[in-house]
């Protein structure tokens, strides 16, 4: 052994020790996942899964948004989901289901990069998976990233570089270690987990101190998946949360209330995930939008009604303390008051929708133009105007242009913004 190689591997176990000693003794937090996210909204790309009109409204109060789903997802459409995010005024991270949902364009999008690793399915879902992730990384992802941007490198130093780089994107990627708890789940299919896959408690806590002590996953995810997990999930949490010292605890599964999200909190967890609850919220929209565009064509509402009188007619077709914006507002420990602030995003969406479909019968020339921005600041009204980011605003004007294109290019599956507009719930090319 050469005194370079023996210095190397000095540098090697003192790095180490470094890593081992910032996640357990030292007075520092090493983990990339800030510990202050209590609050995920997780943005499925399938197309069934549609966005509210003003999405950014919504997402503003979550802690991060999680891009990703289990079924029906694909590298299209997941860019076309970061394209509709960027730039949100929260941090956006990708948590794709397959190596090849991971594009050039989703990593330059995306602030972290989030790998699953079922604890509790077969191997396939675990080593399998990384492995078909890595060689799609080096043999293809890496390569085609170093021929466009040094053509020029010799082939011994791309390929080099190649391994290089492949080591490092691994390593500056989030692994995030699944306990999957719910057998008829699309996430249990993919991953084969079946009912004698389930953990007790116990056995939970020991694979969460593996992915923590051997596989150094950020993430330790308790997965119920559109079910709520109950006494079992605050049990399991409870006896994981204890084990744990630097990976995060996150849970996932029926959460839709206020009281869901105390308990899971309250039993250990540092952070709920939110999917369905939010995306229930466009089909809730778009129902009450078709009404209010109904109502807009027999006269009963104007295009131009002002706030007082959307928010009565709101109040007349909707329970709002029942709704389903009220249902995913109330997940948010931040929002004091999720019955006021969905009667006032239902109220905007309503005056928005109606501006829009008013203005639809123009000229197309006129639906692109600076229109969509002006219905924006009419609609939101001034108070709410005021309380939004300048980015979720920028968001906003950004995709009313795209739904007022979207009649204009439907053949070709996105607006003269670029953004693809199948991800609405709401289309003006069908009324």
């Amino acid at each position: 052994m050469t005194s370079l190689d023996g210095t190397a591997r000095l540098f090697g176990r003192v790095a180490r020790g470094i890593g081992l000693a910032g996640r357990t003794v030292l007075p520092v937090d090493t983990n990339p996942v800030p510990a202050d996210w209590t609050h995920v909204t997780k943005v499925d790309p399938e197309e069934a899964k549609k966005l509210p009109l003003l999405y950014p409204l919504y997402l503003r109060h979550t802690s991060a948004v999680s891009v990703g789903g289990s079924a029906d997802v694909t590298a299209e459409n997941t860019e076309e989901t970061f394209d509709l995010l960027a730039p949100a005024s929260v941090p956006v991270f990708h948590e794709p289901s397959g190596p090849r949902h991971v594009t050039p364009r989703t990593r330059a999008e995306a602030d972290l990069l989030a790998i699953p690793e079922v604890l509790n399915g077969d191997s396939e879902s675990l080593v399998g998976q990384l492995g078909a992730g890595t060689e799609y990384i080096r043999d293809e992802l890496v390569p085609d990233l170093l021929a466009d941007e040094l053509p020029w490198l010799p082939g011994r130093v791309a390929d080099a570089l190649a391994d290089f780089a492949t080591s490092w994107l691994l390593s500056e990627a989030v692994f995030e270690a699944y306990i999957i708890q719910n057998p008829d789940s699309a996430a249990a299919r993919e991953a084969n987990v079946d009912e004698s896959d389930l953990l007790s408690p116990r056995e939970a806590k020991q694979r969460a101190m593996a992915a923590e002590r051997h596989l150094e996953s950020e993430l330790v995810y308790l997965e119920y998946s559109g079910t709520y997990g109950g006494d079992e999930a605050t049990d399991t949490l409870a006896a994981i949360a204890d084990s744990l010292s630097w990976s995060r605890l996150w849970y996932g599964g029926g959460i839709d209330s206020r009281e869901r999200a105390e308990d899971i909190l309250d039993a250990g967890a540092d952070a709920i995930v939110v999917g369905d609850a939010f995306h229930r919220v466009a089909d809730e929209e778009a129902d009450l939008c078709e009404r209010a565009a109904d109502a807009l064509d027999a006269g009963v509402l104007d295009s131009t009604a002002d706030e007082s009188a959307v928010r009565e007619w709101v109040r007349d077709e909707i329970s709002v303390a029942d709704s389903n914006a009220v249902a995913y507002l109330a997940t948010i420990p931040a929002v004091s008051n999720p019955v006021l602030l969905a009667e006032a995003y239902l109220t905007a969406t309503v005056r928005t929708w109606l501006l829009l479909h008013a203005r639809s019968a123009d000229d197309a020339d006129l639906r692109l133009g600076r229109e969509a921005g002006e219905d924006l600041r009419t609609a939101l009204g001034s108070d709410l105007l005021a309380s939004v980011d300048e980015d979720d605003l920028a968001l906003i004007r950004r995709s009313l242009r795209a739904v007022l294109g979207d009649g204009a290019t439907v053949s070709t599956g996105a607006s003269s913004s670029g953004l693809a507009t199948t991800h609405f719930a709401l289309s003006l090319s069908s009324r």
